[in-house]
């Protein structure tokens, strides 16, 4: 029998935010404050905090119930919720970090070897990089800005819209940029990945790898127990594989490169504490460390624990 013939239109009805709340209460969570966890449903929904629901739920060898733990209290959820709000902020944080040194080492490359327009000549990267493409993007998002700096050289100059590399990389996003870096020659690419003590190869993995996670912290996505689509490559490096570093499909992987493209900068150690401050909270629930790939003793990680250079 094939799949489409098992397939049944979906009848599920829309409920009401007490109704939502009964549900809830009838399956086992505990609701204190009524009118608290109805304000919490109305400006968070029902189908986002259920996958924050998910850890709370019974589990037999039948495998997880609709059925919350005993004691499992709507604040719980709520915390779980907030750690996870709390988490993508930090992410973001380090992510825009790590953008803004990476433009300005492109920036300062590439202009000094070939000039204020180095992005605009397809000599100056790899032959099977599809240059006229992203040109082409790239002059859409300078057409699009009304950032003071490009509506004053727009206004000055009659290169426009071609400008500087300096102020495209302004208005560029991190997809554009990550993809900009991917096509430089691979001397340019060495270069700049040295700045960072990482391979070029690995930087080019990352980059496009953190792009993808700025896109679940965009649209304000769960972090927390995610299974990444996008994965960073693996490695011969003991210290980014198991079990010292469990997988590389989890969130805790993603903070170990964002840890280390920080270190260039000198500007992750007050990250890296309050990353500490937000998960030591949940430091004894394993299943909860699980869920985010954290090994054992993850505060002690070479990679976590390793300064500047």
């Amino acid at each position: 029998m094939s799949t489409e013939s098992t397939k049944v239109p979906f009848q599920k009805p829309a409920f009401s935010f007490k109704q939502q709340l009964d549900k809830l209460a009838s399956r086992g969570l505990i609701v204190t404050d009524e009118q608290k966890c109805l304000t919490s449903l109305s400006s968070i929904s029902y189908y986002r905090l259920s996958a924050y629901c998910y850890p709370f739920r019974q589990r037999t060898h039948k495998g997880i119930l609709s059925k919350f733990e005993t004691g499992t209290t709507f604040s719980h959820v709520i915390k779980l919720y907030d750690f996870d709000r709390e988490l993508r902020l930090l992410v973001m944080d380090a992510i825009e970090r790590i953008e803004i040194t990476v433009r300005a080492r492109i920036n300062h490359d590439l202009t000094l070897k070939y000039g204020v327009f180095a992005h605009a000549e397809s000599a100056n990267f790899h032959p099977k990089f599809k240059h006229s493409g992203w040109i082409k993007g790239v002059q859409t998002e300078v057409e699009r800005s009304s950032d003071e700096f490009i509506v004053h050289f727009k206004k000055k100059y009659n290169d426009y819209p071609l400008v500087p590399l300096w102020s495209t990389t302004e208005v560029m996003s991190l997809g554009k940029l990550s993809y900009m870096y991917k096509g430089l020659l691979p001397e340019d690419k060495k270069t700049i990945s040295q700045y960072f003590g990482t391979p070029s190869k690995r930087l080019e993995n990352w980059l496009h790898v953190i792009t993808y996670v700025r896109n679940i912290c965009a649209h304000h996505s769960r972090l927390w127990n995610r299974a990444l689509a996008i994965r960073p490559n693996k490695t011969k490096d003991l210290q980014w594989l198991p079990p010292i570093t469990p997988r590389n499909d989890r969130i805790f992987y993603i903070l170990l490169i964002l840890r280390f493209l920080m270190r260039a900068s000198e500007n992750g150690e007050h990250w890296k504490l309050h990353i500490e401050a937000l998960i030591e909270p949940f430091s004894c629930n394993e299943a909860f460390l699980a869920g985010m790939g954290i090994p054992k003793n993850w505060k002690e990680h070479p990679v976590w624990n390793e300064k500047a250079f």
